[in-house]
């Protein structure tokens, strides 16, 4: 039985919050759209990801992923695809998995994949055939099938560049070594890949983090250390409305002259997989400060993490601060989750397109409010942002 829809729209099937063992949500997904076929118990073919799992930490699987029949293809390009496309490409690839402390020699090598820039050729043999099913998840992308994993071996030298080479020499604090690899140009899906299996930090400490943690950990660290220098820049002198829809996610993004402040709304359809059956909408409101904020986004996980990270990366390109609303509203047609990889690049994606300019607030208002769903003077009733201003002033 699917718990309320006001549970599921805050739990996304990551903190439990109904009390059952398994998402149900999820679980009936992954029956409804599991595959019959199987995959032989050996396999090769290239790698670039691995998936570090979070159940029973810190004794928990480890193992790469294989593209068998499809060339492989970086999370973030996947983004534009067609939405089946995307879960095509996830379920084709097979995943290890492997306990940690049963092999240092094996969490080494599969450490040198992700550690890897391209694609490396490996060797995987299972202890049983895997059955093909599909894995979802509010955080990271669908995943095919996996099985125990009793072989790794890479058919041929990983690439990994010297840069990060010499920063895991340097025995940095994971922090400080992430902020050196980003000033030289890699990126955090990069980052989030290598932190997740151990490779950054003070030597004596570096131990595998689980992957849905370490994508959104590497979100808020990148984030904050941005906004540092964020915070000393001159305010935004104009009123910008920047659009843009993708798989059923659209996205209004207001953004205002003032000191930094940050507040994200997620809009779930009574038909969107969180809501499904539910009688209304479901928002949801995060908030954040000029000084930041301490708490955990509870309410939206991390879809805001991954909203506020574009959000900071284009105020810093445009070297400005402002105080920045974004509006998503999530329809019927997103029933299957992509993972926040969505969000960080739908957000992205709006940013990068020419925004609308208005001489007021009343206008931009306006605007937006008849491009969403919900009626607007419900996010100015939960907003912190909007609300400064008098809502009788614009209708």
């Amino acid at each position: 039985m699917k718990p309320p829809a006001d549970l599921c729209v805050m739990c996304k099937g990551t903190k439990r919050l109904c009390g059952q063992s398994f998402c149900p949500v999820l679980k009936k997904m992954d029956l409804q759209l599991g595959f019959k076929k199987k995959v032989n118990a050996e396999i090769f073919g290239p790698s670039q990801e691995v998936f570090v799992g979070s159940f029973g930490y810190p004794n928990v699987s480890f193992g790469p992923l294989a593209t068998i029949d499809r060339k492989p293809v970086s999370i973030q390009s996947m983004y534009g695809r067609p939405y089946q496309d995307i879960i095509d490409t996830r379920v084709s690839m097979i995943r290890g998995n492997r306990h940690l402390a049963t092999s240092k020699r094996m969490e080494q090598d599969i450490q040198e994949v992700a550690l890897s820039t391209k694609p490396t050729d490996i060797e995987m043999n299972f202890s049983k055939t895997p059955d093909i099913k599909v894995t979802f998840s509010s955080l990271i992308q669908p995943m095919g099938p996996s099985a125990p994993l009793t072989c790794f071996r890479q058919a041929e030298n990983p690439k990994i560049p010297k840069k990060v080479d010499a920063v895991m020499d340097e025995n940095l604090l994971a922090t400080e070594a992430i902020s050196e690899l980003t000033r030289h140009g890699f990126d955090s899906y990069y980052l989030t890949n290598i932190f997740s299996t151990g490779a950054l930090g003070m030597t004596e400490n570096r131990k595998v983090v689980p992957t849905r943690w370490s994508i959104t950990a590497m979100d808020d660290i990148i984030t904050k250390q941005r906004m540092e220098k964020l915070r000393e820049f001159p305010q935004l002198n104009e009123i910008l409305v920047f659009s843009h829809s993708d798989y059923d996610n659209s996205y209004e993004i207001l953004l205002m002259p003032g000191n930094w402040e940050f507040e994200n709304f997620e809009a779930w359809s009574p038909k969107s997989i969180w809501a499904y059956g539910s009688k209304e909408t479901h928002v949801t409101e995060e908030y954040e400060p000029f000084g930041g904020r301490t708490k955990y986004a509870e309410k939206q996980v991390g879809g805001y993490y991954a909203s506020r990270f574009s959000v900071v990366e284009y105020l810093l390109s445009i070297r400005r601060q402002a105080r920045v609303v974004v509006i998503r509203e999530i329809g019927e047609g997103y029933m299957v989750p992509l993972g926040v990889f969505q969000v960080r690049e739908g957000v992205r994606s709006a940013l990068k397109k020419r925004p609308v300019k208005f001489q007021s607030l009343g206008e931009a208002f306006i605007y937006v409010g008849n491009r969403i769903n919900v009626p607007f003077k419900r996010y100015v009733k939960q907003s912190k942002i909007l609300a400064q201003s008098r809502l009788d002033a614009f209708f």
